[in-house]
This record gives structure tokens, C-alpha cells and sequence, in this order.
């Protein structure tokens, strides 16, 4: 059987430059097919589902931060945007932003939980859970009995480890932290319910922890001796090596001798409130 003959060289350049343009303008009609179908108004977000559970977070306020950051449809818009436009929220600690198709977004809120307020009394803020501080409205009537904790801002996970590792501690003694500090020198101060002061020395929350439980097993007899409670202690001070200074209302440790010489003003002064250094 007789075979054709091999087309000219200059035919099968054209021929194969032709099909090299077919399939550039194919792949041209595909992208600008794709761009069109991604851009089409029906895949324009039509519904934000939001999802956990939110007792602080409104819905609507919500949605209202989130869609102004919907630039695009279903395709193009950024996730990473609308989710920090969700993060934005007061009380929401943590977002996960998904596509539903065909033009839905599925939203998974996290929020804070409120485990004390922080700073001082006119300009609190708000410790979550994890010791991460966040805005929200200190008004809010579940958050009262919320103690208050103090320092570095930095530190605010390690002053809520401290009091989480206290509080209990008291407790057990029908009393409670109300404010929990952390100073610039690195010690620290708790007040409590009665309004007592507490100076707890320094180091991690499982030292404060060891001597404040030392000090909750002896305190309340030290009261006992002097016909008191501990609801009648005005201050402990617990940076001793050897045992902790105290103050009761009412008890008086000034020797007679020494009292008969002040003023009647000073020694009632000194009667309401004086130190007593307890050895362990």
C-alpha cells in the first residue's frame, strides 16, 4: 500500500501553530468563563448561619460588623477578613468562618468567659478564662462577685493562676478574694471579703499557695486566743521567714507601762488595730 507523502515542513508549522492558538483560546474562554462564573451575582453571599453558643454576643450586631467585610461572592471573598471582622466583637474571643455553597457563610463564635474584672475601680476591663484580657460591659449583671486582679498586663494569666490556686483556700474559712494584686516589685496583695489586707510575699502561685494555707491553718486559733474571729482581722502579712504579723480589731499589744505614757488619743489608736507577730 502506497503511504502519502510527509506534508511540507512549512504545512505542518501551521498546522501546528494553529492548534497551539485553538488551545490558548480555549484556555482564554475557560478562564474568562471561570471569572464570570465566580463574579455572578448568584453566588453573591445571601446568609450569614451563625453557630455556638452566645449568651453576650448579639446576632445582629454580629452580622452587622461582618458584612460590610464581604467584598465578592462566594469564591472571592477573604475568609481571614471576615473572620477578624467577627474577632472585632466585643465578648468574641475566637471565630471560624466557612463557605457554604452555594452562597451561604457558616460562622462558629467562640466568647469569652468572664472569670474576673481588671485594673482599678475606675477603668476596668475583663479577664477571660484563659487569663486573656478583653472589652466587654462591666455592667452586666452576671459578672457581679467577679473578684479583681491587678499588675502587669502581661502577667494576667499568672495573677488568675494565683488566684485560682487561693481562693479555694479561703473558702474553706466562709471567705473569699475580692482583689488579688501583683505589684511592680513583684509581690503580692489579696483583700478580702471582710475587707482584711493580705500580704502574701513573693514568688509563683504554688509558693503563695503553700504559705497561704500555713497561715489559713493557725490564724483562726491566733483569733481564738484573743476572742475573736477571723472577720475581726485588719491585716496579715505573711513575708516573715519564721511565721506572719497580724492585726485584730479590738486586741491591743502595747505593754501597760508604755501605753499609760501616750496621749489618750494614740493608745486608743493603737488598741484598735495592733500587730501581733505569730512563729509557726
Amino acid at each position: 500500500m502506497l503511504q502519502s507523502p510527509p506534508a511540507p515542513a512549512d504545512i505542518r508549522w501551521m498546522n501546528g501553530l494553529t492548534a497551539v492558538l485553538a488551545a490558548v483560546f480555549a484556555l482564554l474562554v475557560l478562564l474568562a468563563s471561570l471569572r464570570w462564573g465566580v463574579r455572578h451575582p448568584a453566588f453573591a453571599i445571601a446568609a450569614i448561619e451563625l453557630r455556638g453558643e452566645m449568651k453576650h454576643t448579639n446576632a445582629l450586631t454580629l452580622r452587622a460588623n461582618v458584612a460590610p467585610q464581604l467584598a465578592g461572592t462566594f469564591f472571592t471573598m477573604d475568609l481571614d477578613r471576615a473572620r477578624a471582622a467577627v474577632e472585632s466583637v466585643p465578648w468574641v474571643r475566637h471565630a471560624v468562618v466557612r463557605r457554604q455553597f452555594p452562597n451561604r457563610l457558616s460562622v462558629q463564635v467562640q466568647e469569652h468567659q468572664a472569670a474576673a474584672f481588671w485594673g482599678e475601680e475606675d477603668s476596668l476591663t475583663l479577664v477571660n478564662s484563659f487569663g486573656e484580657l478583653f472589652e466587654g460591659n462591666t455592667g452586666d449583671v452576671e459578672l457581679s462577685g467577679l473578684p479583681v486582679l491587678a499588675g502587669p498586663s502581661a502577667d494576667s494569666a499568672l495573677i488568675l493562676q494565683a488566684y485560682m490556686a487561693l481562693q479555694p483556700q479561703y473558702e474553706r474559712l466562709d471567705s473569699s478574694i475580692t482583689r488579688l494584686e501583683l505589684t511592680a516589685r513583684g509581690g503580692w496583695r489579696a483583700r478580702l471579703d471582710s475587707g482584711a489586707a493580705v500580704e502574701l510575699g513573693r514568688g509563683t502561685p504554688e509558693d503563695l499557695a503553700t504559705r497561704n494555707a500555713v497561715f489559713l491553718r493557725t490564724v483562726t486559733q491566733v483569733a481564738a486566743d484573743y476572742q475573736r474571729g477571723l472577720s475581726a482581722m485588719v491585716s496579715a502579712d505573711l513575708r516573715y521567714a519564721q511565721g506572719y504579723a497580724i492585726k485584730l480589731r479590738g486586741v491591743a499589744t502595747v505593754d501597760p507601762a508604755a501605753a499609760a505614757a501616750l496621749s489618750a488619743t494614740s493608745a486608743a489608736a493603737s488598741a484598735a488595730a495592733a500587730p501581733t507577730l505569730v512563729r509557726q
